[in-house]
């Protein structure tokens, strides 16, 4: 069987009960973590923004408007969610003109909390990860296992699988990238189309992930395998590794990857080529769709550890989380492993 997005396995048992979930956009904070320090002068001005309810297209997209510029001159590093509140940096591309006051950038859910220089534009996936703050209302299970469940969850961490969010609604992007792949359906633009390939691409991601774990070897290094750094992405390939790579997995320096699929020969050997080939082959469409695409093979560590975590039961009873992810993770993927989030509407609130 292969899973979907909504029927992957756990590593800890499985969620201890349920808790609401983004009641308020106050219960999920999302704080960017860009890795570096501004330059304080060049051609963009570097905006640090605080957002409530407002996803980062749509605050590109004011910050431009409020300055009359091209929209293709503010960029940021990546989407935030939308419910929440977020902390991320924009660019805006102003050579030879002074730093607008910050009451010229802020409208209803957009404040401005600095403004500097940089030499170069962002670009997306420059940024090192996300904090995230995280609160869960009324949780139908005991607080002393949620303490011992997130324990284990911050010491062995979590299957690194993509989100639900990734699918889109009620799981339809891979089909509908399937439904392109054939011919039978043309994105209206390059961002659904890209969207549409990362939904697909991703799939087959938490495929290979889901069978290891079934077959016992997603913690269990086999003949072939490339390593790879969880919190930057690089990737020891097999031709490039130096023999220790076992021990340093087992001491949690180093994680075991998964393809992200596109042109080009698996970057895995021996034993781990050969089970990724026979996962994937019953994906005959996809894996073709995507190189048709132009995408090439890329790697993704099937680990996720939660960094500086912190667990805090409210007076209330409500349970607050914090912890920090790399770029490119989700920190539902981290709290499904606890408890099933009954994720309320925010337009009242």
């Amino acid at each position: 069987m292969t899973p979907d997005s909504n029927d992957l396995p756990y590593l800890h048992g499985g969620p201890l009960g349920r808790a609401r979930f983004k009641v308020q956009a106050e219960d999920f904070v999302v704080e960017e973590l860009l890795g570096f320090e501004p330059s304080g002068e060049g051609e963009h001005c570097l905006v640090w923004v605080e957002k409530r309810n407002l996803d980062s297209n749509a605050a590109a997209a004011r910050l431009a408007d409020a300055l009359g510029l091209r929209r293709r001159l503010v960029s940021h590093c990546g989407l935030k969610d939308r419910h929440a509140v977020t902390r991320q940096w924009f660019s805006l591309h102003m050579p030879g003109q002074a730093s607008p006051e910050a009451a010229v950038l802020e409208s209803e859910g957009l404040r401005v909390l600095r403004i500097t220089r940089n030499s170069r534009k962002l670009r997306r996936g420059i940024h090192l990860g996300n904090r995230f703050t995280i609160r869960l209302r009324q949780p139908d299970f005991d607080a002393a296992l949620a303490a011992q469940r997130w324990q284990a969850i911050a010491a062995q961490g979590v299957p690194n699988f993509f989100g639900t969010q990734r699918f889109g609604n009620e799981g339809q992007n891979v089909a509908k990238a399937q439904a392109m792949f054939r011919g039978e359906f043309t994105p209206g633009d390059r961002l659904l189309r890209g969207i549409l390939l990362s939904a697909a691409r991703s799939h087959l991601f938490n495929v290979v992930a889901a069978a290891r774990m079934a077959r016992g070897s997603w913690d269990k290094p086999l003949a072939g395998e490339v390593f790879g750094f969880g919190d930057n992405g690089t990737l020891l390939l097999p031709e490039n590794q130096r023999g220790d790579e076992v021990a340093r997995f087992e001491k949690g320096i180093v994680e075991l990857t998964a393809p992200l699929w596109g042109s080009g020969e698996l970057q895995s050997v021996g034993e781990v080529r050969s089970l990724e080939q026979e996962l994937l082959a019953a994906f005959p469409d996809i894996t073709a769709g995507l190189e048709a695409f132009g995408l090439r093979q890329e790697r993704r560590v099937m680990r996720l550890r939660p960094l500086d975590s912190a667990f805090e039961v409210m007076d209330n009873g409500d349970l607050q989380f914090r912890f920090d992810l790399p770029k490119g993770t989700y920190a539902t993927t981290v709290l499904r492993e606890l408890a099933v989030l009954d994720e309320s509407s925010l337009g009242s609130v």
